[in-house]
């Protein structure tokens, strides 16, 4: 029971992050890093952004929104922390305008804790504890997108496509690879703005390999839990649709703008608003208010699901969402202010993001 208590920290962090081994599986919530959002614009908003993105962070919320970039290059980064800053999130993305129908990018993310103690050799042969047998391992999830979209000869049409490869660690003793599709589609038409995107569409699988040591191993074994196994690890696919309206109020320059996305995975029945043994659907919507592009108030509902009470009585929770961002010129400045966990709890995040846009640098001239 001892070396139980003293593993715990491990073991833990070694399930949470695998599930169940097996030779493939296809767990819920598999690569959920890759759920939580970019962009502190998105966020504010309830990650309700997949039929008006357009911008750097398109390449992840809809890679078909990239064609909308009319600078040479823009790029985008974005810092947030969670669970009382234990977990670190960042986020790089840089897009180029090949021309005037199509666009690359590139994004790179990454999830991590750090410094997370490894007390499975706390104790010594001798059953001594000794404190300088502690260590400290990182367990982190990075992803990298490579990122094209193409206007279509359909007017007010759009087509993009990620191929991202995802990498996961758990300090020494595991870590896999994965790689996978990404499809997005853009209309627009009368005002409206329509949005798909595929997540995983030929379902992403990561590669785990297990590296225990031999006193790690007999560790597991004396505490009576499993020596994980190499296998697959599959991501199933996701659909999310959405629909955009914009209202201008006159010559004001004031505006009001909203959309409502559906998020609809095939993983089997999830705690979300909509569900079944087959498909489940997660709605969030989001509202803004701003003038002209120069500045712009927002709030979102997300993450909807009814949550059991200690009376077994169920109510339904919301995620509420609030952000600002302002535009000066070619330089972007977001913030959310998100909670990303029940509200009695007040599980809330302070989020920021910078997205800078470059014009063509003009070669000098020679007299």
């Amino acid at each position: 029971m001892q070396r139980l208590f003293l593993s715990i920290t491990i073991v833990f962090t070694l399930c949470f992050s695998f599930q169940a081994q097996e030779n493939t599986v296809a767990p819920k919530y598999s690569n959920e890093f890759l759920s939580i959002g970019i962009g502190a614009d998105a966020l504010g908003l309830g990650n309700a952004v997949v039929a008006n993105t357009g911008n750097v962070n398109s390449a992840y919320w809809n890679p078909a929104g990239l064609t909308e970039i009319d600078k040479w290059l823009e790029a985008g980064i974005m810092h947030s922390e969670y669970f009382a800053g234990i977990a670190k999130y960042d986020y790089l993305g840089i897009a180029h305008s090949i021309d005037d129908k199509s666009t690359m990018a590139f994004s790179a993310i990454r999830f991590g804790v750090d410094d997370i103690p490894n007390t499975t050799q706390l104790i010594d042969n001798n059953g001594n504890i000794d404190y300088d047998r502690v260590t400290t391992f990182t367990a982190a999830d990075y992803a990298f997108l490579f990122s094209y979209a193409r206007k279509l000869k359909i007017e007010g049409m759009s087509l993009g496509g990620s191929a991202k490869v995802i990498y996961r660690k758990v300090g020494d003793f595991a870590n896999s690879w994965g790689f996978g599709i990404d499809a997005g589609l853009q209309y627009q038409k009368s005002g409206w703005k329509f949005g798909a995107m595929l997540r995983d569409v030929t379902s992403t699988f990561n590669a785990w390999i297990f590296n225990l040591d031999q006193e790690t191993q007999e560790v597991f074994l004396n505490t009576g839990n499993e020596i994980p196994e190499n296998g697959l690890e599959l991501t199933l696919p996701r659909l999310i649709i959405g629909s955009y309206r914009k209202i201008e109020f006159g010559e004001t320059g004031i505006y009001g703008a909203g959309e409502i996305d559906l998020d609809i995975t095939t993983d089997g029945r999830r705690n979300t608003l909509i569900r079944s043994g087959v498909a489940s659907v997660d709605p969030h919507a989001g509202i803004e208010v701003g003038f002209r592009s120069y500045v712009s108030v927002r709030a979102g509902l997300s993450n909807m699901q009814y949550v059991k009470d200690f009376d077994d009585t169920r109510s339904l929770n919301l995620q509420p969402n609030l952000g600002i961002g302002l535009n000066i010129k070619n330089f972007c400045l977001d913030y959310a202010f998100t909670d990303i966990g029940d509200i009695s709890a007040a599980l809330y995040s302070h989020v920021i993001s910078i997205r800078i846009k470059l014009d063509k640098p003009n070669n000098a001239q020679r007299d």
